[in-house]
């Protein structure tokens, strides 16, 4: 693995809040595929979870100090530029941490870059409305409009799987709304959101306007996040945790949670088998199948079934998997391995009960799974019913095109879901058929643009994902109100 001169790196040795407190004590950080130590960061207690809100919540509340427009456009737009000088560096941390091959963490940095400007695009679009009020007799004389403004303190809690993308979309739209911010990466890859705050640091945002914290406990990170000072509470990651958390907000905190879900191709008869494959291959496999959108139920026609999981057997017996930081890596490993423990104990169920192994389905070193695909595993099985987070795909043979809906939609998760064929109006007449916020014709379910609205449904979550929505989120509406008074 090439070397990172990590020492050097002065956010992974320091808390990153408005005050020096002393830490609680030192996190260690492996890399998920040799089990190499990273760095050592420093950690939080409840005592400094209570002093970064504190700080926050008095920062906010003194309007006088808020940070003008122009300012939040001048330091989103040097973050852009510190972030684009770091590429190489930022991509090689990603993947050491969060075990993303560099081709692909290669992509997530330059989202991450794009993202940035896609908060100064929003930001310099951000408007209100006119109010079309003076309707009546009553309200003659006035005229209304709204502003925006933003909406307090906002706590971010992330999650692992793109360690540096996920902290731009909960964290920028934060800067750029003029909200102070508090972000909780997950233990497992903390390390590009430290760098990333210390280059919001650089570039000239003052810390209490942003903070950093890795809680040395799950009471200090309920703290967190339950205090009735936390306006607007973001959250990427498990259904569980979510969903609890949720449950215990504080009156008026507003939220968006992003969950996972079992996403959904549906094949056509006339779908195109080789582009199609190689689509469902990425979709499925991309990140170990880490995504919350990852491709994991493939419906298709019973006499395509077998040859298409055969084909798709044979492209996954092909990826490279391996060392994340070598360019030459396709598929990386699992974030732990208790994962890998996991999701070998669920494809060896499913083969038990019927499902047939065509491809994988074995443990590979350094935390690595064998990308696996398994035909027509039972309805009831683990892999037909939860998300499995690992590189596993499974094809299931339909005779009637209402019956692949019906299995596709029968589940409490619902996000992103696809559907590959060439007769637009069959196309259209499934997408409408299919549960989902999104639906794909001829892509994966794993396609996202930083732009695009993305909302689990159902227990996939609440509320909206993407940048502009996002920012919308992190805002009010301050309706102003004028009466034109009589002249004489």
């Amino acid at each position: 693995m090439p070397d990172l001169n990590l020492g050097a790196n002065e956010s992974f040795t320091r808390l990153m809040l408005a005050t020096q407190l002393e830490p609680a004590g030192l996190l260690p950080v492996h890399s998920p595929f040799d089990g190499k130590l990273l760095a050592e960061v420093p950690t939080s207690s409840a005592a400094h979870v209570e002093d970064a809100l504190a700080a926050a919540y008095a920062l906010f509340a003194k309007r006088d100090d808020w940070l003008p427009i122009p300012e939040r456009v001048a330091i989103l737009d040097r973050l852009a530029d510190l972030l684009a000088g770091q590429r190489e560096y930022l991509a090689l941390l990603a993947a050491s941490e969060g075990g993303k091959p560099l081709v692909d963490s290669e992509v997530e940095v330059t989202r991450a870059i794009d993202g940035i400007r896609l908060c100064i695009e929003e930001l310099r679009s951000n408007r209100g409305q006119v109010i079309p009020v003076a309707t009546t007799d009553a309200t003659r004389g006035r005229t209304a409009f709204t502003q925006k403004e933003p909406a307090g303190v906002v706590v971010a809690v992330s999650a692992f799987n793109h360690p540096l993308n996920l902290i731009v979309h909960q964290v920028a739209p934060a800067v750029a709304a003029g909200c102070p911010v508090i972000v909780k990466p997950a233990a497992d890859t903390p390390l590009s959101c430290l760098n990333f705050v210390g280059l919001l640091y650089a570039a000239g945002l003052p810390p209490a306007w942003c903070q950093a914290i890795v809680t040395d406990s799950n009471e200090s990170a309920e703290k967190l996040v339950t205090d009735p000072r936390c306006a607007f509470f973001s959250f990427i990651g498990s259904a569980k945790v979510g969903w609890m958390l949720r449950s215990k907000l504080a009156p008026g905190t507003r939220c968006a949670l992003e969950h996972g879900g079992v996403a959904p191709a549906v094949l056509l008869d006339d779908f195109k088998f080789d582009a199609t494959l190689e689509s469902i291959t990425k979709g499925g496999f991309y990140h170990a199948g880490q995504v919350c959108v990852s491709v994991q139920r493939v419906f298709v026609p019973a006499t395509l079934a077998r040859p298409f999981a055969d084909a798709l057997g044979q492209s996954a017996d092909q990826l490279r998997v391996g060392d994340p930081t070598s360019t030459d890596t396709e598929v990386g490993p699992l974030i732990r391995s208790s994962e890998v423990e996991r999701i070998d104990a669920w494809v060896q169920e499913a083969v038990a009960q019927g499902g047939e192994l065509i491809a994988g389905g074995r443990r590979l070193d350094n935390n690595c799974y064998a990308p696996t695909v398994i035909l027509d595993p039972p309805e009831n099985a683990r892999l037909s019913q939860l998300e499995v987070f690992g590189p596993v795909v499974c094809i299931y043979s339909y005779s009637k095109i209402a019956s692949a809906i019906a299995q596709a939609n029968s589940l409490p998760t619902a996000f992103q879901a696809a559907v590959y064929g060439r007769d637009i109006d069959q196309l259209m007449a499934v997408g409408q058929q299919l549960d989902g916020s999104a639906v794909m014709f001829n892509d994966h379910t794993a396609f996202r643009d930083d732009v695009m609205p993305f909302a689990g449904l159902r227990e996939s979550g609440l509320g909206t994902g993407g940048i502009p929505y996002t920012m919308e989120d992190m805002q009010i509406d301050k309706m102003i109100v004028i009466r034109s008074l009589p002249t004489q």
